[in-house]
């Protein structure tokens, strides 16, 4: 929880802890998304694997309260990202990400810098000697880095998303332990966020030349990530609030580049040494 903490007192101190409201909340089958009463939007995974998702009235306590979440402040919603309850972080990280956006729209990157449509993988080079660990599978990431590197681990838990010859580099999430700190570039899915286990993956990984957080759930303000040896994040940047809160609603699986928002990857710059 310590990432999320720390994002939230980080923008806090940066938006003057403004009394911005959640103006509207949607959490859909894919993606959760929180448009605040600036405009300023944010989505977040939502998780599908939920235990105690019975329904009431045992289960109800630990949900998001339904239909009393509209018009609460968004300092208020932003703590979820530090809920024990995964649903609930994912309403919270939503929020933090729309604040997130208010806040690095006015140039606030951390010494790092913002990278307009452009994927995360784009922003450095792979070498042939490269081993990498994935954790999400990251369709055209594998496609790109497949043919590229000496050695691809892609580590997930349903490895019946991998398709085809893709399956070849699917690792147990059991071997995290042993394949992580082997990497030279890692590539880590945001929904790590939601999931858990961020802080120890990136541990892990600290001795990599790159890590990467990657997809929509990772466009938040950089400085707690930098911190723990993130060098990228490949999120998303909202251009029509109203429109992707539809596509949220109604299904959307994270193909909002079409429309209601465009790619960016928040770059880590390094000072170099004289």
């Amino acid at each position: 929880m310590a990432i999320a903490e720390e994002l939230i007192k980080g923008l806090q101190r940066r938006l003057d802890n403004i009394p911005l409201e959640v103006e509207d909340l949607r959490i859909g089958i894919f993606y959760t998304a929180a448009r605040l009463s600036d405009g300023h939007a944010g989505v977040a995974f939502t998780p599908r694997d939920l235990e105690d998702t019975v329904c009431c009235p045992r289960s109800a306590a630990r949900m998001p309260a339904s239909g009393k979440l509209q018009g609460k402040l968004a300092w208020e919603l932003a703590k979820y990202a530090t809920s024990d309850n995964p649903l609930k972080r994912s309403v919270g990280v939503a929020v933090v990400n729309a604040l997130s956006a208010r806040v690095m729209e006015q140039g606030d990157v951390c010494g790092g810098r913002i990278l307009a449509g452009k994927d995360a993988l784009d922003t450095f080079e792979f070498r042939p000697e490269d081993r990498v660990v994935m954790v999400g599978g990251f369709t055209p990431f594998i496609k790109k880095l497949k043919s590229q590197v000496k050695d691809l681990n892609i580590i997930d838990k349903h490895p019946g998303a991998l398709k085809g010859d893709e399956r070849s580099f699917w690792r147990s999430p059991d071997r995290i332990p042993e394949i992580m700190p082997r990497a030279d570039v890692a590539v880590i899915t945001g929904s790590a966020i939601i999931e858990g286990g961020l802080e120890d993956l990136l541990a892990l990984c600290r001795g990599a030349r790159q890590i990467v957080l990657a997809g929509p759930t990772a466009s938040m303000w950089p400085e707690p990530l930098f911190k723990r040896g993130v060098t990228v994040l490949g999120g998303i940047t909202v251009n029509d609030a109203d429109r992707l809160l539809q596509v949220v609603s109604e299904g959307g699986s994270g193909y909002f580049f079409s429309g209601p928002a465009r790619k960016i990857a928040i770059v880590k710059e390094f000072k170099h040494q004289k």
